[in-house]
């Protein structure tokens, strides 16, 4: 696997790459890597037959300074992790090579963007598909690969490649969670022994949340209920939990159709954020033993 650092390397290898009518796959990180982003390397080596990871910590992704500064940032590690598992680069860009003196341009994509993480951190969306059309259009990319635990921005960057006629492919994976449930995240590292042992309540809480409003129970009644159990069980704050439906993301009063429970809360001054499936009553039915999620 060889480091990329410039737009130039990355292109040179790219069009030889082109040349002899290979396939390229990109999985677009920040960095910090778990078992969740090399899962994602492994279905892009499966589908493609390049494929590049690229790490970058998005400045203009993040609406609160102190949050930046405090994402892990773990080069050599990553690097590591990578080696065993295919990929062919790790594009690591530094500020001049996405944002270059003058740079003037924001793509925004409304709809989807809109509440859940679009409303508790504003811009972040922008700055999201700002940068991975840079990403995209930098790695000449056939396929694009994301988890649906950011399930929101999975939506946000499907739009925006259908909207602008872009030739990635955006590629959907399912959650990759810890042992005891709880959703991997690099923001992980940073919650304490005790917080950390807090921190699968989310997954708990929404999986019995989905399957009483699969069942026909009281939306509001039931969230609220999740609301009060993660409080209580010693989370600071909770920015939203709330059913929305899939894939456009519009708020939900019943589960009258497909939609999930999307849920941000914090914890040890750590925002954790995770989504379940909810199917709709009638394909669930009465019985217990049915899965949340589709086949």
């Amino acid at each position: 696997m060889k480091i990329i650092r410039t737009k130039a390397d990355l292109r040179a290898l790219t069009e030889s790459w082109r040349r002899a009518g290979e396939t390229i796959g990109v999985v677009p990180t920040m960095g910090a890597l778990h078992a969740g982003h090399l899962s994602l390397v492994e279905r892009a080596c499966a589908e493609n037959d390049r494929v590049i990871v690229t790490l970058f910590v998005n400045p203009k992704q993040f609406n609160n300074p102190e949050d930046l500064a405090k994402y892990p940032r773990t080069e050599d590690s990553d690097a590591e992790k990578l080696t065993p598992h295919g990929a062919d680069i790790l594009y690591v860009p530094d500020g001049t090579q996405m944002y270059p003196e003058g740079f003037a341009t924001t793509i925004s994509v409304a709809g989807v963007s809109e509440g859940l993480c679009g409303g508790a951190r504003p811009g972040h969306f922008d700055g999201v598909a700002t940068v991975v059309t840079k990403l995209f259009l930098q790695c000449d990319a056939d396929r694009a690969y994301f988890g649906e635990k950011d399930y929101q921005q999975l939506q946000v960057v499907t739009r925006l490649c259908e909207d602008l006629d872009l030739n990635t492919e955006i590629v959907g994976c399912p959650t990759i969670r810890e042992e005891d449930g709880l959703a991997m995240s690099s923001r992980n590292l940073r919650l304490g022994a005790g917080p950390r042992k807090t921190a699968p309540m989310i997954a708990q809480v929404l999986e019995d949340a989905a399957r009483v409003i699969a069942r026909g129970g009281h939306v509001e009644q039931t969230i609220d209920k999740a609301k009060k159990a993660l409080l209580s069980a010693g989370f600071d704050s909770i920015d939203y939990l709330e059913l929305r439906s899939v894939p456009d993301l519009k708020l939900m009063t019943s589960a009258d159709r497909p939609s999930r429970l999307f849920l941000a809360a914090w914890l040890d001054g750590v925002r954790l954020i995770d989504n379940v499936f909810v199917a709709d009553l009638a394909s669930v039915g009465k019985s217990k033993d049915r899965p949340l999620e589709p086949a």
